[in-house]
């Protein structure tokens, strides 16, 4: 009988990219080998739920939202975040930083002290610095006080993102670029108090995600489909992107599109039949790799 998994998305512990299924269990995905899977045949793709609940009306979402939730559970998943602003008392210790992604593409964020450097790799920044550390209500003003006063967004698209990898400058001058803005946002007037400045040092992952000498990509995944396959040689993975060679060339994979379809190993099948847009337009397994 085939085996069927649910993927839960991608998250990165101790620097490494792991495919999460419902269940607990996770594949470790490493550059060089082979992911490839296959979209059950005749199935639809189903809301994921929010705050660790599954969807009530198990409701059918597009196959091209990477949010992969109803309406309904995209409100209530929004109700507890800390990046909708919702969260307010939330008493743990928050980070801010400043996260590279190419040249001229820097953006503030905040982040639970606990989770370390997570978030950075979750977004795929390619370098960042802690800026300072305090209390949420704090590192939210100067969050405002940094976007308004270095012009910085608190977000920059994937797409953007990705255009961008496989042309990156060294990391000198990526580094310098972050120390030019450390130095700015920590001489800023209006530093809420309770907010302890860190020191600049970047943290480079270049290396992490495998983005040295990474191919251009000729096309990304646009959305999955039933009976879809997807295959090909891992050559990075950075944030949630797979970039793949492929018998279509370079195939970048959001894997948040895998989230609430029912997925199947495609051994034996070298091949990737969902849609792509070309860039600029045995036993219990643990996993499916």
């Amino acid at each position: 009988m085939t085996q069927v998994w649910r993927c839960t998305g991608l998250r990165w512990g101790d620097g490494v990219p792991v495919l999460g299924w419902e269940g607990g269990r996770g594949s470790r995905l490493q550059r060089g080998k082979r992911v490839a899977f296959a979209v059950v045949a005749g199935g639809v793709r189903t809301c994921v739920g929010a705050r660790g609940h599954g969807c009530p009306a198990r409701a059918v979402v597009s196959g091209r939202s990477t949010g992969a939730r109803c309406e309904e559970c995209a409100r209530l998943d929004r109700m507890h975040s800390v990046a909708a602003d919702a969260a307010v008392d939330d008493p743990q210790p928050y980070h801010v930083y400043l996260a590279w992604f190419g040249p001229g593409m820097v953006k503030v964020g905040i982040t639970a002290v606990r989770r370390g450097p997570a978030r950075l790799l979750e977004q795929g920044a390619v370098s960042f610095t802690w800026l300072g550390r305090g209390p949420l209500m704090a590192a939210r003003r100067a969050e405002e006080l940094l976007r308004a006063a270095l012009r910085v967004p608190d977000r920059i698209p994937y797409a953007d993102k990705r255009a961008v990898r496989a042309a990156l400058p060294p990391a000198g001058e990526r580094a310098a670029e972050l120390a030019e803005l450390h130095a700015r946002a920590v001489a800023l007037a209006g530093w809420p108090e309770s907010l302890e400045r860190a020191p600049f040092r970047v943290v480079d992952h270049s290396g992490v995600f495998g983005l040295d000498g990474l191919a251009r990509a000729d096309g990304v995944v646009g959305e999955l489909v039933a009976g879809g396959v997807v295959s090909g040689e891992l050559l990075a993975a950075a944030g949630p992107d797979l970039h793949m060679a492929t018998g279509r060339g370079c195939v970048v994979l959001d894997t948040r599109l895998m989230t609430g379809w029912e997925l199947t190993a495609a051994s034996g099948r070298d091949e990737t039949t969902v849609p792509i847009r070309e860039v600029g337009d045995a036993g219990v397994q643990d996993g499916l790799f």
